[in-house]
């Protein structure tokens, strides 16, 4: 029989082999239910992972989807390494979408490209609001984060509805709940004509680097990860959780605020209800998966929206349902966290009790 032996110390080359490990155990699974529903697995998997990137206008849609999921990761991989669990960037991530589009709403035709900064800090500035109500509550009622951020997502959707069904939906848009179409002033640039890819993914990589260097090279990441791994130890040195607490959350609320700002002033173009798609979730998923590094975040926020090209495409191409990108995102983060068992502990065979007994009797 098998049975898990825990290792005298982790493993470092399973840390990094069990995201591997993990896809590849999530590819098998999608085969197997691709042959259930009576669809070609060979294409499915096509679909999946080819399709996305094969030319130059996939590779700048699957930019597009990616760039707010590497924004999101970043900022819940300083929450999570600093032990603060921020379940809630969805919520953030709305409300940076609503600040930026109140900003955006305001240009006239005679407003000047100045103006996308504007957006954009107003998106980081309603996430760090959103995420700041959390921090407060959190510090001064000692509330459960996890619980606290993850309702305010539900009070940021409602926030966002009645503003699109009321007060800021657009008087010509045929009844639509919708704002009106921002003017091309207060959208971000694109890189590349022809392509919705704009400079948004450039920021992320910006950030990227930035929150390398924050963890990795500055004694303020040293306290947030110590403050994490250690509390005991941290408040031994006289680390401050408080403001580890504050600042892991405005970070990640900033962020998320960000991406927010960079969504309806980029692809979409104004805001109405369908503003949320789950980024904010999925990228939990990337962070673990990127190992809450920096770079690995880049990598897994790619596979994540393979996942979500290929099952928008799935949809149109094989009749599969929309819930078949949601399949493939939690066959990922369950697989992940099988697989991550095998950090702290190895697979042993074992012989049964009755055989062990038999050679125990022989060798006496």
């Amino acid at each position: 029989m098998l049975k898990l032996e825990a290792r005298p110390q982790a493993s470092t080359l399973m840390s990094y082999a069990s995201p591997l490990l993990a896809l590849a155990i999530t590819v098998v699974i999608g085969v197997l239910l691709f042959v259930a529903l009576g669809k070609d697995p060979v294409r499915g998997l096509q679909i999946f992972f080819y399709e996305p990137v094969k030319n130059g206008y996939a590779l700048s849609e699957l930019a597009i989807k990616a760039t707010p999921l590497i924004l999101i990761a970043l900022g819940l991989a300083v929450c999570f390494r600093s032990n603060v669990w921020n379940i809630g960037a969805e919520g953030q991530f709305i409300l940076g979408a609503v600040f930026a589009g109140g900003v955006a709403m305001q240009a006239t035709p005679e407003t000047g490209r100045w103006i996308v900064v504007a957006v954009l800090l107003a998106g980081v500035l309603g996430g760090m609001l959103w995420a700041g109500i959390v921090a407060l509550l959190r510090d001064r009622f000692n509330a459960n984060e996890i619980l606290v951020s993850l309702m305010l997502v539900y009070v940021a959707d409602m926030v966002l509805s009645y503003l699109v069904y009321g007060p800021w939906k657009d008087p010509q848009g045929y009844n639509f709940p919708q704002t009106i179409t921002f003017l091309q002033s207060t959208r971000v640039p694109r890189l590349f004509q022809g392509m919705r890819v704009n400079v948004g993914l450039l920021v992320a990589l910006a950030m990227v680097a930035a929150l390398w260097i924050l963890l990795f090279r500055t004694y303020a990441g040293f306290q947030l990860q110590v403050g994490g791994l250690a509390p005991m130890a941290a408040r031994y040195a006289g680390f401050s959780s408080r403001r580890a607490l504050w600042l892991a959350l405005l970070a990640s609320g900033g962020m998320a605020g960000l991406a927010g700002a960079l969504e309806v002033s980029g692809p979409l173009g104004q805001l109405t209800p369908y503003v949320p798609v789950g980024y904010g979730f999925a990228a939990i998923i990337v962070a673990f998966v990127g190992r809450l590094h920096p770079v690995g975040i880049v990598f897994s926020a790619v596979l994540m929206s393979m996942f979500y090209i290929g099952g928008e495409l799935a949809q149109s191409r094989l009749g599969l349902p929309k819930s078949i990108t949601g399949v493939f995102q939690g066959l990922l983060l369950f697989t992940l966290l099988a697989c991550d068992t095998l950090i702290h502990y190895r697979i042993r065979w074992q012989a049964g009790a009755a055989k062990a007994r038999r050679l125990a009797a022989r060798k006496a």
